[in-house]
């Protein structure tokens, strides 16, 4: 029987900001004052940019998408635009929403992760998330939670899709956060295929042990590459397409005066897998 592709995308939208490679673009003044600082290939804006990601992110060949650090204000106009289904799990910050979302508006680059964030599924028809559980990995120092999502494809196939984002590595909370995560997500999704993804501030490299017990204890394989902190790792799915960053020229687009924009600081990872 012929394996059908589930293609996943999972991205940090870095609370749908730019970040330009040239450092001396980042200012206060732009931070400030909403100035457009002007390099030689790159502007650094400080302005709303989901027509940007949005645009972007729909343009991409996907199936499911795990999202972390966005706007929770992102969720409907989003999911419309992708012509996706979609759930959130707000994580940090969110307090006080209504003079965050504001702020945000005014000057995202000023009030940055302020705004507060959430971890997001998006679920393109005609695929569509059958239910939804939110689970909190940690109070301390910030709130991290991670979205399960139970998603039925075509055919009547299901499967488990969680979405992450963990404690950043100078907690050193991580290692712990993704292996409860692991247990919750492999309870949710019984006997079902689960990919697990997201940000996890975790590299194979420096924290092997971590992703060998992911391997062995939950069948959850492979990491997207041995410096990431972005992975999709799956159990009871054929890989078609293993876990992959995109280049940087994937996430620029045009910005002012012939230049051009980077949006996030981090790479999205796109994969592919197989389920019968």
């Amino acid at each position: 029987m012929t394996a059908r592709a589930l293609r996943v995308l999972t991205w940090n939208l870095y609370h749908g900001r730019d970040r330009a490679p040239e450092r001396r673009l980042h200012t206060w003044r732009s931070r400030l004052l909403r100035t457009t600082e002007q390099g030689t290939e790159f502007a650094q804006v400080n302005r709303s940019l989901f027509e940007e990601f949005a645009v972007l992110i729909n343009s991409w060949e996907w199936d499911v998408a795990l999202l972390q650090e966005a706007p929770p204000r992102w969720l409907v106009p989003l999911g419309a635009r992708c012509g996706a289904s979609a759930a959130l799990s707000l994580t940090s910050r969110n307090s006080l929403a209504p003079l965050r979302t504001g702020i945000a508006k005014l000057s995202p680059d000023l009030i940055a992760s302020n705004e507060g964030g959430s971890n997001m599924v998006l679920v393109r028809g005609p695929a569509k998330i059958l239910e939804v559980e939110r689970v909190t990995l940690t109070r301390r120092p910030e709130r991290r939670r991670m979205l399960l999502t139970r998603v039925g494809l075509s055919g009547g196939a299901v499967c488990t899709v969680a979405c992450l984002h963990l404690s950043v590595p100078e907690t050193r909370h991580g290692a712990d956060e993704v292996l409860f995560a692991a247990v919750r997500a492999a309870a949710f999704a019984g006997g079902d295929p689960l990919v697990l993804g997201g940000d996890f501030n975790l590299r194979p490299s420096e924290e092997p042990e971590v992703f060998e017990q992911l391997n062995h204890r939950f069948g959850l394989a492979a990491p997207t590459g041995r410096r990431s902190i972005d992975h999709l790792l799956a159990r009871g799915l054929e890989v078609l397409d293993p876990p992959h960053a995109l280049p940087a020229a994937a996430r620029q687009v045009p910005g002012p005066g012939g230049l051009r924009l980077q949006l996030s600081d981090h790479a999205p990872v796109i994969a592919s897998f197989g389920m019968r």
